[in-house]
């Protein structure tokens, strides 16, 4: 990689400790095996000697997944701004002139006695290094848009792939010999399972290694899968191991162990409703998971949030019950350990997600694929008096109103996916105004339908109280005007 004053950086700590600082921060996520990244890398090295004021740092997206997986990188070469400590845009791609006038926008001057003329920065790496990388990423344009691997011919091979063993594991290099202290981990936790397992060596095969994470939405490597779903990456494997769960969640989806684990998910004892004898619930924590069970007709436990499912199993339900237009409320099992483990004995299921109609367990993931599948899953709603297939305006309108002051945007809060975004987010944490989000790259349907509801063809859009504000620019005004936390608060 280039020289100049880029440093690497090498790990989130050390990218928190910079960010309290306050000053203008660029970071590079690229790959050693991406010669776009290699390219860009050149540009950044320029623009990095330019403006001496900012720091600007590389990291190696694969092995630093929890930064990557922090700013959701699912691509290099990817930029991310910050100033004063907030994260205030992005970049995604080979394009030298975009990176030179978002550098200049957030770094300032290029001197301190000449201001900076964004429209003509991009001549800032130097006439030949642009030439070469505009070169590359036109060839490397034309060759994406005419491959195979883009397209059908891809999907149906990573399909096939993940499916290929009932445990499936992507990895750098091979369990014999794992070319990544991440990949190695995980290695190490199935063979103390005794898990039985395939694994495919992604450094040998660029187009499996770019493709499965738009495949799988998980920017990094390794990747576990069971069943063809995906679990998740070295930390939520590492999680699950150390809780018990990964060898429960394995058997439970009918994969191959040892007799001796076999043996030991199987506990005696356990009586009507999942209560164990031997280890009994409190009657606090027993009348606790009831009243979470009912507390929605239709009731999802699962890892994270819908909108941000932790493993491949909870999308999987989620994505069943909002194609089949079910209204539902959740629980984060991993915000709470004691539901996580009280609710395994209460149902008598040693795995999430777990779904409850009406308070009683329908089961997990492939009991509601199943379902669905079949039919059933609407008749038993039927049953149970629960509607479904309600309107995209019903449901527009119980999103707008979920939240007192609500932003549809791209991206999350704490990870925009766009400047816009990023910007009515900032002005409305400096404002201190409390706010519900959703993010439109997530759900199509609602992409589509709110543009028509609201009449406003853009996003970000905010709402109060059931009622559209505006956009970016009208949110800035306001704040500009210092009207922005009495709109939002009449």
């Amino acid at each position: 990689m280039g020289g100049g004053s880029v440093k690497e950086l090498k790990s989130k700590a050390e990218l928190e400790k910079t960010l309290v600082e306050k000053t203008t921060v660029i970071l590079h996520f690229w790959a050693s095996w991406c010669e776009a990244s290699k390219q860009m890398d050149q540009v950044f090295s320029h623009l990095s000697t330019d403006f001496p004021h900012a720091r600007f740092f590389r990291v190696e997206a694969e092995e630093q997944p929890e930064i990557s997986e922090a700013y959701s990188v699912a691509a290099v070469p990817y930029f991310v701004f910050f100033k004063d400590g907030k994260s205030v845009d992005t970049l995604e791609g080979a394009d030298p002139s975009a990176l030179a006038n978002k550098v200049a926008k957030v770094a300032g001057s290029v001197t301190a006695d000449e201001p900076a003329a964004p429209a003509s920065l991009g001549m800032a790496a130097g006439p030949a290094i642009l030439e070469t990388v505009k070169d590359f990423a036109k060839d490397n344009s034309k060759v994406e848009s005419h491959s195979p691997g883009t397209g059908n011919g891809l999907k149906l091979r990573l399909e096939q792939l993940v499916n290929s063993h009932p445990v499936m594991l992507f990895m750098k290099g091979s369990p014999e010999e794992p070319r990544c202290g991440f990949s190695r981990t995980v290695v190490d936790i199935l063979k103390k399972e005794k898990i039985k397992f395939g694994s495919f060596d992604i450094l040998t095969d660029d187009e499996v290694r770019e493709g499965l994470k738009k495949f799988s939405n998980w920017p990094t490597y390794p990747q576990l899968y069971c069943k063809g779903e995906l679990l998740g990456g070295c930390d939520i494997v590492t999680a699950m191991h150390e809780s018990g769960e990964l060898k429960e969640v394995l058997l439970d989806h009918g994969t191959e162990a040892s007799d001796s684990s076999k043996a030991e998910a199987t506990e005696p004892g356990m009586g009507k409703g999942g209560i164990s004898e031997a280890s009994g619930l409190s009657a606090d924590l027993n009348s606790r998971l009831d009243s979470l069970i009912n507390s929605s007709p239709v009731m999802l436990f699962m890892k994270g949030e819908p909108d941000a499912p932790r493993c491949g199993f909870s999308r999987k339900v989620v994505d069943i019950l909002r194609q089949e237009k079910i209204d539902f409320k959740s629980f984060d099992i991993l915000t709470d350990d004691e539901v996580r483990q009280g609710l395994k004995v209460y149902s008598n299921w040693s795995s999430y997600p777990q779904l409850y109609i009406k308070g009683e367990l329908i089961g997990g993931s492939d009991i509601v694929l199943d379902m669905q599948k079949s039919g059933e899953l609407s008749k038993v709603l039927a049953e149970k008096g629960i509607p479904n297939g309600i309107t995209l305006e019903v449901r527009l309108k119980q999103l707008i109103t979920s939240s007192p002051v609500m932003l549809f945007m791209k991206g999350t809060p704490d990870a925009s996916r766009c400047g816009f975004s990023s910007k009515v987010v900032n002005a409305l944490k400096e404002e201190e105004v409390e706010f519900g989000s959703f993010d439109i790259l997530t759900d199509e349907e609602v992409r589509q339908g709110l543009k028509t509801l609201s009449n406003w063809p853009t996003f970000p859009q905010l709402y109060y109280k059931g009622e559209l504000i505006g956009g970016c620019d009208i949110i800035l005004e306001l704040k500009s005007n210092g009207e922005l936390k009495s709109t939002l608060s009449e």
